[in-house]
């Protein structure tokens, strides 16, 4: 008999409820090396209100970015999310601004059939070289609602048919 799922834990300054769906709070993690990573904590809410859930590293050694490095990092975790979700690993706007520290592939999609382990792909954009430990706070995870779209090739006169006053303009077109 398999454990029920648990949500992403709320940290003391969260305490109070938040808006959930049912369906979003179900998403259960595997700590994939317990005995390695059971001093790091699960994933968990800064505040009562926050979009995102705080992911941590779990380098087993300080992992030095030199300015414009990137590294692949660690959280030492899997999640199973249901059908109709995502989780998107998005940058700490902390680490971007103090540091110029961010996720280069921002932001980084999970799909609902991936179980491998969430890992953080970080870029250093900052001027000096920045210093990852074990147990920081380095990006957030943002569970979504998606929806899946049928995509249907069409001929240039049914696109037509679809047209909009923007058009193919992009790219600042709409202003700065």
């Amino acid at each position: 008999m398999s454990a029920a799922p648990t949500p992403f834990a709320a940290s003391p300054a969260a305490a109070s409820p938040q808006p959930t769906t049912a369906a979003a709070s179900a998403v259960r993690v595997l700590r994939l090396h317990p005995e390695r990573d059971g001093d790091l904590p699960l994933p968990r809410y800064a505040s009562a209100l926050a979009a995102g859930a705080d992911l941590h590293a779990a380098v087993a050694e300080p992992l030095t970015l030199g300015p414009g490095a990137r590294a692949k990092v660690p959280t030492g975790l899997a999640i199973a999310l249901p059908p109709g979700f995502e989780a998107q690993v998005r940058p700490r706007s902390g680490l971007a601004f103090h540091h110029g520290v961010t996720v280069l592939n921002a932001p980084g999609t999970i799909d609902t059939d991936y179980r491998g382990e969430v890992a953080i792909l970080l870029i250093n954009h900052g001027e000096a070289p920045f210093v990852i430990r074990r147990g920081d706070r380095v990006a957030q995870l943002v569970i979504q609602a998606v929806a899946r779209a049928e995509l249907t090739l069409c001929d240039a006169d049914a696109f037509a048919a679809e047209a909009t006053e923007r058009a193919g303009a992009g790219f600042g077109s709409t202003g700065i």
